[in-house]
């Protein structure tokens, strides 16, 4: 199958207007699916500018780009018009180096984690790697939500290593900053037994505000809102004085302070509390999700506003 040559114009003016682009199945703060999360996730996590095109919002440029680069699968990440690849070429290239270098970034930092692990966890992990595969390396990860993860896999030779209480702990790239200081304990409780895990690092949860306070914060002018609708719904219900989330902003907002007090807006609360995650994964600490979105603001606040 041929691509057609407008289709293929398209997808050349965004390569050229833009130096890095992530073709994704959503977009970086709402991402549909695991594999885009984690290229996007890794792109956010460099601090790298990029373009990401959301393909579920376009048929033709997510059956395009596959025949564009010869690429069958979703996401695709491009550096000046080099198609890069997806998401698992991602992070090998992260934790091998070469993406710092193919960004033009400075060496990525190799230091080890300091992690600290109980007695009893101890115990534990070593009792669970007691018949396990000897090819096989403990690997823990965390995602940029601070979720963390252990698993068995093969050691490549390009994890970052860390040692605590004896026991061998693989990370790649991005999770070894974020597991910095972790504590790693065993609980045994009502709910049953495991490993307990606290991160120093994680900023704190994102955190519901009512209608009510938000009127109140902004009225003190302690707080900003953050609008994620698309433009068709700004634009029938307005809500005057916020910052719009899209590709033109998105950027810009990142680099806002990390403790600017941040209440993400949507309809009715859903797809905000997700752009309010992806930022509380860049490292804000006052972040807001605004319950019942402009549903209620109309409902409780401003009738003027339309309801939709």
């Amino acid at each position: 199958m041929s691509l057609d040559p407008a289709l293929r114009a398209r997808i050349d003016a965004l390569l050229t207007d833009h130096r890095v682009v992530l073709f994704m199945k959503g977009d970086p703060s709402a991402p549909r699916c695991g594999f885009s999360a984690k290229a996007a996730g890794i792109l956010d996590g460099l601090g790298v500018e990029y373009a990401s095109v959301d393909v579920l919002q376009d048929p033709e440029i997510r059956e395009g780009i596959k025949l564009y680069g010869s690429w069958p699968t979703i996401p695709q990440l491009y550096v000046e018009r080099e198609l890069v690849g997806g998401s698992d070429i991602i992070e090998q290239l992260l934790n091998s180096g070469e993406l710092h270098e193919l960004l033009g970034l400075p060496k990525p930092d190799r230091t080890a984690p300091t992690l600290h692990v109980t007695a009893a966890a101890a115990a534990a992990i070593r009792n669970a790697l007691a018949n396990s595969d000897p090819g096989l390396g403990l690997h823990l990860s965390v995602d940029p939500r601070f979720n963390a993860q252990f698993q068995l896999k093969p050691v490549t030779g390009q994890e970052i290593v860390a040692e605590a209480a004896g026991i061998r702990f693989h990370l790649d790239l991005a999770s070894a900053p974020r597991a910095n200081g972790i504590e790693i304990d065993w609980v045994e409780d009502m709910r049953g037994a495991g490993l307990s895990i606290r991160n120093p690092n994680a900023p704190p949860p994102v955190q519901p505000i009512e209608v009510e306070a938000l009127r109140d914060r902004l009225a003190a002018g302690d707080i900003t809102v953050i609008d994620v609708r698309p433009a068709e719904a700004r634009a029938l219900a307005p809500f005057p004085g916020a910052e719009v989330l899209d590709e033109d902003s998105r950027a810009r907002l990142a680099a806002l302070p990390k403790d600017r007090a941040l209440a993400f807006l949507c309809h009715h609360g859903h797809s905000s509390r997700q752009a309010a995650e992806h930022f509380r994964g860049l490292g804000f600490r006052n972040l807001y999700n605004v319950e019942g979105g402009i549903d209620a603001w109309s409902q409780r606040i401003d009738p003027s506003v339309p309801r939709y």
